[in-house]
Protein backbone atom coordinates (compact mmCIF):
# COMPACT_ATOMS: atom_id res chain seq x y z
CA UNK A 1 0.00 0.00 0.00
CA UNK A 2 1.64 3.37 -1.15
CA UNK A 3 0.87 6.63 1.12
CA UNK A 4 0.38 10.31 -0.15
CA UNK A 5 0.10 13.27 0.85
CA UNK A 6 -1.43 16.24 -1.10
CA UNK A 7 1.61 18.10 0.21
CA UNK A 8 4.21 16.40 -1.77
CA UNK A 9 2.44 15.08 -4.86
CA UNK A 10 -0.16 18.01 -6.70
CA UNK A 11 -3.52 16.38 -7.24
CA UNK A 12 -3.68 14.05 -10.53
CA UNK A 13 -6.12 13.43 -13.08
CA UNK A 14 -8.09 10.59 -11.68
CA UNK A 15 -8.68 7.47 -13.31
CA UNK A 16 -12.98 6.17 -14.14
CA UNK A 17 -14.08 3.05 -12.83
CA UNK A 18 -11.71 2.94 -9.37
CA UNK A 19 -11.68 3.20 -5.40
CA UNK A 20 -9.56 6.00 -3.53
CA UNK A 21 -8.97 5.02 0.08
CA UNK A 22 -8.67 8.16 2.12
CA UNK A 23 -7.46 9.19 5.75
CA UNK A 24 -7.76 12.30 7.47
CA UNK A 25 -5.97 11.55 10.85
CA UNK A 26 -6.59 15.02 12.57
CA UNK A 27 -10.60 14.10 12.49
CA UNK A 28 -10.27 10.17 12.88
CA UNK A 29 -11.73 9.44 9.46
CA UNK A 30 -10.51 7.31 6.86
CA UNK A 31 -13.02 6.24 3.52
CA UNK A 32 -13.40 5.53 0.33
CA UNK A 33 -14.17 7.14 -3.23
CA UNK A 34 -15.30 5.26 -6.04
CA UNK A 35 -15.57 7.02 -9.63
CA UNK A 36 -17.38 4.39 -11.97
CA UNK A 37 -17.76 5.16 -16.31
CA UNK A 38 -17.27 2.87 -18.41
CA UNK A 39 -17.29 -0.48 -16.33
CA UNK A 40 -20.98 1.31 -15.03
CA UNK A 41 -21.96 1.78 -18.63
CA UNK A 42 -21.37 -1.86 -19.73
CA UNK A 43 -23.33 -2.82 -16.76
CA UNK A 44 -26.66 -0.71 -17.32
CA UNK A 45 -26.02 -0.51 -21.59
CA UNK A 46 -26.64 -4.63 -21.94
CA UNK A 47 -29.81 -5.06 -20.26
CA UNK A 48 -31.08 -1.66 -21.68
CA UNK A 49 -32.91 -0.42 -18.63
CA UNK A 50 -35.68 2.15 -18.33
CA UNK A 51 -33.43 5.15 -16.96
CA UNK A 52 -34.58 5.47 -13.86
CA UNK A 53 -33.83 2.20 -13.08
CA UNK A 54 -30.54 2.11 -14.41
CA UNK A 55 -30.06 5.59 -12.14
CA UNK A 56 -31.52 3.44 -9.20
CA UNK A 57 -29.03 0.38 -9.98
CA UNK A 58 -26.38 2.83 -10.30
CA UNK A 59 -26.69 3.92 -7.09
CA UNK A 60 -26.77 0.61 -5.62
CA UNK A 61 -23.24 -0.65 -7.49
CA UNK A 62 -21.59 2.89 -6.56
CA UNK A 63 -22.61 2.20 -2.61
CA UNK A 64 -21.44 -1.83 -3.30
CA UNK A 65 -18.00 -0.48 -4.53
CA UNK A 66 -17.61 1.82 -1.57
CA UNK A 67 -18.03 -1.56 1.09
CA UNK A 68 -17.46 -4.51 -1.33
CA UNK A 69 -13.60 -2.44 -1.83
CA UNK A 70 -12.78 -2.63 2.00
CA UNK A 71 -12.84 -6.62 2.64
CA UNK A 72 -9.22 -7.55 3.00
CA UNK A 73 -9.58 -11.13 2.56
CA UNK A 74 -10.70 -13.42 -0.79
CA UNK A 75 -14.43 -13.24 -0.76
CA UNK A 76 -17.45 -11.68 -1.85
CA UNK A 77 -19.85 -8.62 -0.82
CA UNK A 78 -23.78 -8.94 -1.94
CA UNK A 79 -26.28 -6.06 -2.11
CA UNK A 80 -29.71 -7.05 -2.40
CA UNK A 81 -33.35 -5.48 -2.41
CA UNK A 82 -36.49 -7.36 -2.21
CA UNK A 83 -39.37 -5.10 -2.20
CA UNK A 84 -42.69 -4.43 -3.31
CA UNK A 85 -42.37 -1.49 -5.51
CA UNK A 86 -42.17 -1.38 -9.26
CA UNK A 87 -38.11 -2.27 -8.72
CA UNK A 88 -38.78 -5.08 -6.61
CA UNK A 89 -34.85 -6.54 -6.92
CA UNK A 90 -31.85 -5.12 -7.08
CA UNK A 91 -28.95 -7.48 -6.60
CA UNK A 92 -24.88 -6.34 -6.71
CA UNK A 93 -22.53 -8.86 -6.21
CA UNK A 94 -18.89 -7.35 -5.75
CA UNK A 95 -15.83 -10.26 -5.45
CA UNK A 96 -12.45 -9.37 -4.54
CA UNK A 97 -10.13 -7.74 -5.65
CA UNK A 98 -12.03 -5.81 -8.12
CA UNK A 99 -15.19 -8.00 -10.11
CA UNK A 100 -18.46 -6.45 -9.85
CA UNK A 101 -22.11 -7.15 -11.82
CA UNK A 102 -25.13 -5.83 -11.38
CA UNK A 103 -28.65 -6.94 -12.51
CA UNK A 104 -32.51 -5.69 -11.58
CA UNK A 105 -35.91 -7.04 -11.36
CA UNK A 106 -38.97 -4.77 -12.16
CA UNK A 107 -42.04 -4.19 -13.68
CA UNK A 108 -41.78 -2.14 -16.96
CA UNK A 109 -45.15 -0.97 -17.57
CA UNK A 110 -45.15 0.23 -14.00
CA UNK A 111 -41.85 1.70 -14.38
CA UNK A 112 -42.67 3.69 -17.38
CA UNK A 113 -46.38 4.94 -15.68
CA UNK A 114 -44.60 6.25 -13.19
CA UNK A 115 -41.81 8.23 -14.82
CA UNK A 116 -44.51 9.78 -17.40
CA UNK A 117 -46.28 11.02 -14.36
CA UNK A 118 -42.97 11.99 -13.18
CA UNK A 119 -43.34 10.14 -9.29
CA UNK A 120 -40.25 7.56 -10.09
CA UNK A 121 -38.30 8.62 -7.38
CA UNK A 122 -36.01 6.50 -5.38
CA UNK A 123 -38.44 5.60 -2.75
CA UNK A 124 -41.39 5.28 -4.94
CA UNK A 125 -39.60 2.86 -7.44
CA UNK A 126 -38.09 0.77 -4.24
CA UNK A 127 -41.42 0.85 -1.84
CA UNK A 128 -41.99 -1.24 1.10
CA UNK A 129 -39.48 -4.34 2.14
CA UNK A 130 -35.14 -4.83 3.19
CA UNK A 131 -32.03 -4.59 1.64
CA UNK A 132 -29.63 -7.28 2.70
CA UNK A 133 -25.88 -7.13 2.81
CA UNK A 134 -23.79 -10.63 2.69
CA UNK A 135 -20.43 -11.14 3.38
CA UNK A 136 -19.18 -14.28 1.65
CA UNK A 137 -16.01 -15.36 3.16
CA UNK A 138 -15.78 -18.19 1.42
CA UNK A 139 -15.95 -22.06 1.20
CA UNK A 140 -16.33 -23.26 4.72
CA UNK A 141 -16.70 -20.33 6.23
CA UNK A 142 -19.80 -18.29 8.10
CA UNK A 143 -21.63 -15.57 6.16
CA UNK A 144 -21.98 -12.44 7.34
CA UNK A 145 -25.82 -10.68 6.72
CA UNK A 146 -27.16 -7.25 7.94
CA UNK A 147 -30.46 -6.71 6.95
CA UNK A 148 -32.35 -3.48 7.06
CA UNK A 149 -35.96 -1.91 6.57
CA UNK A 150 -36.10 -0.55 3.30
CA UNK A 151 -39.31 1.75 3.93
CA UNK A 152 -39.54 5.45 2.39
CA UNK A 153 -35.93 5.59 2.48
CA UNK A 154 -32.83 6.17 -0.15
CA UNK A 155 -29.92 3.96 -0.64
CA UNK A 156 -28.13 6.66 1.32
CA UNK A 157 -30.22 6.47 3.99
CA UNK A 158 -30.37 2.49 4.45
CA UNK A 159 -26.66 3.07 4.33
CA UNK A 160 -26.33 5.08 7.26
CA UNK A 161 -29.15 2.60 9.33
CA UNK A 162 -27.19 -0.65 8.30
CA UNK A 163 -23.80 0.74 9.75
CA UNK A 164 -25.59 2.43 12.56
CA UNK A 165 -27.12 -0.54 13.49
CA UNK A 166 -24.84 -3.75 12.49
CA UNK A 167 -21.80 -2.26 12.49
CA UNK A 168 -22.38 0.79 14.91
CA UNK A 169 -19.93 3.06 13.02
CA UNK A 170 -20.63 6.54 12.53
CA UNK A 171 -20.90 6.63 8.94
CA UNK A 172 -21.46 8.90 6.49
CA UNK A 173 -22.50 8.40 2.76
CA UNK A 174 -23.01 10.06 -0.97
CA UNK A 175 -24.27 8.82 -3.92
CA UNK A 176 -24.74 9.91 -7.45
CA UNK A 177 -25.60 8.90 -10.44
CA UNK A 178 -26.11 10.45 -14.33
CA UNK A 179 -26.19 9.88 -18.03
CA UNK A 180 -23.45 12.18 -19.69
CA UNK A 181 -23.03 13.04 -23.53
CA UNK A 182 -20.21 11.46 -25.28
CA UNK A 183 -18.57 11.95 -28.18
CA UNK A 184 -15.18 10.03 -29.94
CA UNK A 185 -13.79 10.95 -32.77
CA UNK A 186 -14.99 9.86 -35.76
CA UNK A 187 -18.26 8.90 -33.98
CA UNK A 188 -21.56 10.28 -33.86
CA UNK A 189 -22.67 11.18 -29.78
CA UNK A 190 -23.79 8.52 -27.87
CA UNK A 191 -24.98 8.81 -23.76
CA UNK A 192 -22.73 7.07 -21.14
CA UNK A 193 -23.55 6.63 -17.92
CA UNK A 194 -21.48 7.77 -14.77
CA UNK A 195 -21.51 7.08 -10.51
CA UNK A 196 -19.94 8.15 -7.88
CA UNK A 197 -19.86 8.28 -4.29
CA UNK A 198 -18.33 9.21 -0.94
CA UNK A 199 -18.05 6.91 2.20
CA UNK A 200 -16.36 8.72 5.11
CA UNK A 201 -16.08 6.23 8.93
CA UNK A 202 -15.27 7.79 12.43
CA UNK A 203 -12.97 5.26 13.61
CA UNK A 204 -10.92 7.27 16.94
CA UNK A 205 -8.55 5.24 18.45
CA UNK A 206 -10.02 6.38 21.91
CA UNK A 207 -13.36 4.64 22.62
CA UNK A 208 -13.93 7.18 25.09
CA UNK A 209 -14.59 10.17 22.29
CA UNK A 210 -17.65 7.82 21.08
CA UNK A 211 -20.49 8.93 23.03
CA UNK A 212 -23.41 6.61 21.05
CA UNK A 213 -26.74 6.60 22.10
CA UNK A 214 -28.61 2.94 22.44
CA UNK A 215 -29.70 1.33 19.19
CA UNK A 216 -32.96 -0.95 19.03
CA UNK A 217 -32.50 -4.20 19.25
CA UNK A 218 -32.94 -6.16 15.62
CA UNK A 219 -31.84 -6.40 12.23
CA UNK A 220 -34.13 -3.68 10.73
CA UNK A 221 -34.44 -0.44 12.20
CA UNK A 222 -36.76 2.31 11.43
CA UNK A 223 -34.32 3.65 8.31
CA UNK A 224 -36.91 6.55 8.66
CA UNK A 225 -34.93 7.93 11.46
CA UNK A 226 -31.43 9.31 11.93
CA UNK A 227 -29.34 6.73 12.56
CA UNK A 228 -25.79 8.68 11.71
CA UNK A 229 -26.37 11.17 14.54
CA UNK A 230 -25.02 8.99 17.53
CA UNK A 231 -21.98 11.37 17.88
CA UNK A 232 -21.59 15.05 18.68
CA UNK A 233 -17.69 14.48 18.44
CA UNK A 234 -16.21 17.50 17.15
CA UNK A 235 -14.15 16.02 14.99
CA UNK A 236 -16.61 13.58 13.23
CA UNK A 237 -18.90 16.77 13.27
CA UNK A 238 -16.58 18.59 11.26
CA UNK A 239 -16.02 15.66 8.69
CA UNK A 240 -19.56 14.69 8.39
CA UNK A 241 -20.67 17.88 7.74
CA UNK A 242 -17.99 18.76 4.86
CA UNK A 243 -18.98 15.33 3.18
CA UNK A 244 -22.65 16.63 3.27
CA UNK A 245 -21.46 19.31 0.94
CA UNK A 246 -20.38 17.27 -1.72
CA UNK A 247 -22.64 18.16 -4.58
CA UNK A 248 -24.13 15.48 -7.44
CA UNK A 249 -21.23 17.02 -10.38
CA UNK A 250 -18.74 16.74 -8.26
CA UNK A 251 -18.66 12.81 -7.79
CA UNK A 252 -19.59 12.43 -11.81
CA UNK A 253 -17.36 14.86 -13.19
CA UNK A 254 -14.22 12.86 -15.35
CA UNK A 255 -12.59 16.43 -15.31
CA UNK A 256 -12.26 16.42 -11.48
CA UNK A 257 -10.39 13.54 -10.09
CA UNK A 258 -11.11 11.61 -6.35
CA UNK A 259 -7.70 13.19 -5.47
CA UNK A 260 -9.12 17.08 -6.40
CA UNK A 261 -12.33 15.58 -4.46
CA UNK A 262 -10.60 14.81 -1.41
CA UNK A 263 -8.23 18.28 -1.50
CA UNK A 264 -11.03 20.49 -1.86
CA UNK A 265 -12.20 18.50 1.27
CA UNK A 266 -10.02 17.93 3.81
CA UNK A 267 -6.88 20.34 2.83
CA UNK A 268 -7.08 22.43 5.82
CA UNK A 269 -6.52 19.07 8.41
CA UNK A 270 -4.18 17.11 5.80
CA UNK A 271 -5.88 13.95 3.97
CA UNK A 272 -3.81 11.45 2.97
CA UNK A 273 -4.76 8.88 0.18
CA UNK A 274 -3.73 5.17 -0.19
CA UNK A 275 -2.99 3.19 -3.36
CA UNK A 276 -6.48 3.09 -5.75
CA UNK A 277 -8.28 -0.24 -6.30
CA UNK A 278 -9.47 -0.66 -9.92
CA UNK A 279 -12.55 -1.58 -10.59
CA UNK A 280 -13.86 -4.25 -13.48
CA UNK A 281 -17.28 -5.00 -15.19
CA UNK A 282 -17.01 -8.89 -14.93
CA UNK A 283 -19.27 -11.92 -14.74
CA UNK A 284 -18.73 -14.65 -12.45
CA UNK A 285 -20.74 -17.03 -14.79
CA UNK A 286 -18.63 -19.48 -16.97
CA UNK A 287 -19.88 -22.50 -19.12
CA UNK A 288 -18.32 -25.25 -16.96
CA UNK A 289 -20.40 -23.41 -13.97
CA UNK A 290 -23.70 -23.49 -16.07
CA UNK A 291 -23.32 -27.00 -17.52
CA UNK A 292 -22.66 -28.27 -13.48
CA UNK A 293 -26.00 -26.74 -12.80
CA UNK A 294 -27.88 -28.37 -15.61
CA UNK A 295 -25.99 -31.76 -14.61
CA UNK A 296 -28.49 -31.42 -11.29
CA UNK A 297 -31.40 -31.72 -13.00
CA UNK A 298 -33.53 -34.50 -13.37
CA UNK A 299 -34.47 -36.21 -17.02
CA UNK A 300 -37.67 -35.00 -16.59
CA UNK A 301 -36.81 -31.54 -15.88
CA UNK A 302 -34.12 -31.95 -18.58
CA UNK A 303 -37.11 -32.06 -21.26
CA UNK A 304 -39.29 -29.27 -19.26
CA UNK A 305 -36.48 -27.12 -19.84
CA UNK A 306 -35.69 -28.22 -24.20
CA UNK A 307 -37.25 -25.48 -26.36
CA UNK A 308 -37.00 -26.72 -30.57
CA UNK A 309 -33.98 -29.84 -29.32
CA UNK A 310 -32.06 -27.30 -27.29
CA UNK A 311 -31.71 -25.65 -23.86
CA UNK A 312 -30.64 -22.35 -23.39
CA UNK A 313 -29.48 -20.56 -20.00
CA UNK A 314 -29.45 -16.95 -19.85
CA UNK A 315 -27.29 -15.45 -17.04
CA UNK A 316 -29.31 -13.02 -15.66
CA UNK A 317 -26.09 -10.55 -14.99
CA UNK A 318 -24.36 -10.13 -17.97
CA UNK A 319 -26.97 -11.56 -20.52
CA UNK A 320 -24.97 -14.32 -21.85
CA UNK A 321 -26.50 -17.41 -23.46
CA UNK A 322 -25.27 -20.71 -23.11
CA UNK A 323 -27.00 -23.73 -25.63
CA UNK A 324 -26.61 -26.68 -25.09
CA UNK A 325 -27.81 -30.21 -26.70
CA UNK A 326 -30.00 -32.09 -24.13
CA UNK A 327 -28.48 -35.28 -25.09
CA UNK A 328 -25.32 -34.44 -23.98
CA UNK A 329 -26.01 -33.87 -20.67
CA UNK A 330 -25.57 -36.22 -17.77
CA UNK A 331 -29.01 -37.17 -16.54
CA UNK A 332 -30.89 -36.81 -20.22
CA UNK A 333 -33.17 -39.59 -21.09
CA UNK A 334 -32.82 -41.19 -16.83
CA UNK A 335 -29.58 -42.32 -17.56
CA UNK A 336 -28.33 -40.13 -14.41
CA UNK A 337 -26.27 -42.55 -11.97
CA UNK A 338 -27.40 -44.16 -9.43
Amino acid sequence: MTDTTFASRPPQEGADDTVQPFAVSALDVRGRVVRLGPALDAILDRHAYPKPVSQLLGEAVALTCLLGSSLKFDGRFILQTRTDGPVSMLVVDYQTPDRIRACATFDRAAVETMTAEGRASTVALLGRGHLAMTVDQGADMNRYQGVVALDGATLEEVAHAYFAQSEQIPTRVRLAVAEMLTREPGQPPRHAWRAGGILVQFLPESQDRIRQRDLAPGDAPDASGRPDEFSDDDAWVEARSLVETVEDLELIDPALSSERLLFRLFHERGVRVFETQPVQDRCRCTRDAVTGMLDQFSAEEIADMTVDGEIVVTCEFCNTRYHYDPTALKNYAGTAEA
